[in-house]
């Protein structure tokens, strides 16, 4: 059977754990040759040591010298690239305005919107040569809910406006561009924070109408659609991947009922 994605190359940034590493793998299975890019470059391999057909490279994506270096890599290795991910994030779990460190704020925007911007400014020709490609970048459901973390919230807000400008330009070039908004998901980072405070995580966990906050694979599904020509069709769009956290209160949970197995 053909995968979905057979004959393609991908980036994926932040690929070394977390979301990024799912989205790897996901992608290798479905015949994509994937660049594994982190920052954690032992991080990086040991997720391209379980694909088919992968590289790992070193990258700061703030860095507009280590991303041209890690697109030379990806055109010299696997022969182009057609999908990027822009997944690579940075975040101390900053506080609110009046009280946040201006260096933790230059970070945190170099990273999360910086990091994209010097990316999608070199996928962009690169996709040209192939006639074509799908840009999908993760944003978060802070960008669209208030619920803190000043820096990271205006960077991944700021991500949205720029990725749907990116869908308007370059949409004629057959350069689709796509967000999603993952609410709280079950990362190694995510549950090592809260195996601390085991009380708000299950308060946490109780405001999803699901009733489970999200797994890296629930974000990777999406990706991969949005990856393929499945999503021929679509660009500019902004998904959310939040097991009904936007929707509304998990009103099950206000009323006291319990209908977990």
């Amino acid at each position: 059977m053909i995968g979905r994605l057979e004959g393609l190359t991908a980036v994926v940034t932040g690929g070394g754990r977390g979301i990024g590493a799912e989205i790897a793998r996901r992608f290798s299975a479905e015949g994509a040759a994937v660049v594994v890019a982190d920052i954690d470059l032992p991080a990086a391999e040991q997720v391209a040591a379980t694909c088919s057909r992968a590289i790992a490279v070193s990258c700061d994506v703030a860095s507009a010298g280590q991303v041209d270096g890690m697109f030379a890599r990806a055109e010299e290795s696997l022969g182009g690239v057609d999908i990027l991910i822009n997944n690579a994030y940075w975040s101390t779990g900053d506080t609110t305005i009046s009280e946040l460190d201006e260096g933790v704020w230059d970070r945190t925007v170099d990273v999360c919107m910086k990091g994209p911007f010097l990316c999608t400014r070199r996928a962009i020709p690169a996709m040209k040569r192939r006639g074509g490609g799908s840009i999908v970048t993760i944003s978060s459901v802070n960008a669209l809910y208030g619920v803190g973390e000043t820096a990271y919230t205006a960077a991944k807000g700021g991500l949205i406006a720029m990725m749907r400008l990116v869908a308007a330009e370059y949409g004629r070039f057959g350069i689709r561009s796509n967000v999603i908004c993952p609410g709280t998901i079950a990362t190694e980072t995510c549950m090592e924070y809260w195996s601390r405070y085991p009380e708000g995580f299950a308060t946490l966990r109780d405001m999803y109408p699901l009733g489970r906050i999200g797994q890296p694979g629930d974000v990777a599904a999406y990706a991969l659609f949005l990856a393929s020509a499945e999503s021929a069709f679509v660009t500019g769009s902004v998904a959310v991947v939040d097991g009904g956290l936007l929707a509304g209160r998990n009103l099950t949970a206000d009323a006291g009922e319990d209908h977990s197995e």
